[in-house]
């Protein structure tokens, strides 16, 4: 399977789990196919795969220590893909984690969907904008309980 239709069934994927952690955020369903099962896992078994297995420019994890070692590892579309992948994997996560505190707290929904669309967006921006908004209706920094 190539790169480009891995891409597109990863970033389809995703957006799956963006729908419905905007649209239907407390439906019983949605945190459990968004943060503990079939999209949390899909992604991570085809990380795996990229990181480890699939054929391709090698990924030298050594090259994490600098800029340009980081810049060095996104020259080839596997290590580009892996990247993707990690990127979709984890903003989706702090979505489902931002969509269970919000409920456990008893924010309106409706406030919760600007900070869904930043954590898509800009990732860690709307997690921001969440711990911001739920300070806000909290009236209290919660680090305890983060």
């Amino acid at each position: 399977m190539s790169f480009d239709l891995l891409f597109t069934y990863a970033s389809n994927l995703a957006m799956l789990g963006w729908v419905l952690l905007i649209f239907v955020p407390y439906w019983k369903y949605t945190r459990p196919i968004v943060q503990y099962a079939l999209i949390p896992i899909v992604l991570s078994i085809l990380y795996a795969y990229l990181v480890f297995f699939a054929p391709g420019g090698s990924m030298d994890l050594s090259s994490f220590g600098s800029l340009e070692g980081v810049m060095g590892l996104f020259t080839d579309p596997k290590s580009v893909l892996a990247g993707w992948v990690h990127y979709l994997a984890f903003d989706l996560w702090v979505g489902s984690w931002e969509v269970g505190d919000a409920k456990k707290r008893g924010i309106n929904r409706w406030l919760l969907v600007p900070c869904l669309l930043g954590t898509f967006m800009l990732g860690p921006v709307g997690l921001l904008l969440y711990l911001i908004l739920r300070a806000v209706m909290t009236k209290k920094v919660d680090h305890e309980n983060f």
